[in-house]
């Protein structure tokens, strides 16, 4: 019965992530980094169950993650609350590497980036497998939305290796099965609610890095 519990806490969810990312924002419109992060946990589920081929992404994200929680429950956790918080908190106390020095590389506001431009890449892929026919490919779906977002921030090493994982990924069938939400159409409706709510989220989070100069953090 462990066994399957494990198994069963590991699947992935769309409507997990959709009711998450719901969360994460205030009424005044700031970002909780809380839920954040646990939508991110879902997106990295939605990664890893379409076996190693997310791999290079995933296991970045989940160092990142860790990074955020040990700060949301440290001894400064209550800057930490909202993305808004914190990059204010970090900012006014110079915990931000912004002279590429490298005396900061772990500070929230550089980790939190490195997640938010992984969040475009994936809010672009999940948009065209909303949008795709049957006889769609998803890898050149998942390329595309790489090409337009992740992959200007990777060196051409690792350009070269998720150009060619994507060749070997499974077709919209699968993808769609492992949303955990049913039939086909049931899938598009759902994303046509999961994908908006990521897309402000990631929106409110570009504004406010483009604001403070911090899209270009080391």
């Amino acid at each position: 019965m462990a066994g399957s519990a494990v198994i069963e806490e590991q699947k992935f969810s769309l409507q997990e992530v959709l009711d998450t990312f719901k969360l994460c924002l205030s009424e005044n419109q700031d970002v909780y980094v809380e839920h954040y992060v646990a939508g991110w946990r879902g997106l990295v589920k939605f990664m890893n169950s379409l076996g190693n081929v997310f791999t290079f992404i995933s296991k970045d994200a989940v160092n990142k993650i860790q990074i955020l929680v040990n700060f949301l429950n440290g001894e400064n956790g209550s800057h930490y609350v909202t993305i808004q918080s914190m990059v204010k908190y970090e900012l006014d106390n110079q915990l931000v590497d912004l002279d590429k020095r490298g005396s900061h590389p772990e500070s929230g506001s550089r980790t939190l980036l490195r997640l938010h431009r992984a969040l475009r890449w994936l809010e672009l892929f999940l948009e065209r497998l909303r949008t795709s026919t049957e006889d769609s490919k998803t890898s050149v779906m998942c390329a595309d939305a790489y090409n337009e977002s992740l992959s200007q921030h990777h060196p051409w090493v690792i350009r070269k290796a998720a150009g060619m994982a994507f060749c070997v990924l499974p077709g919209r069938p699968t993808f769609f099965e492992v949303m955990n939400v049913g039939g086909a159409e049931k899938v598009v409706d759902m994303l046509g609610d999961a994908v908006p709510m990521i897309s402000k989220v990631y929106q409110i989070t570009e504004d406010l890095y483009s604001q403070n100069n911090l899209l270009e953090l080391p």
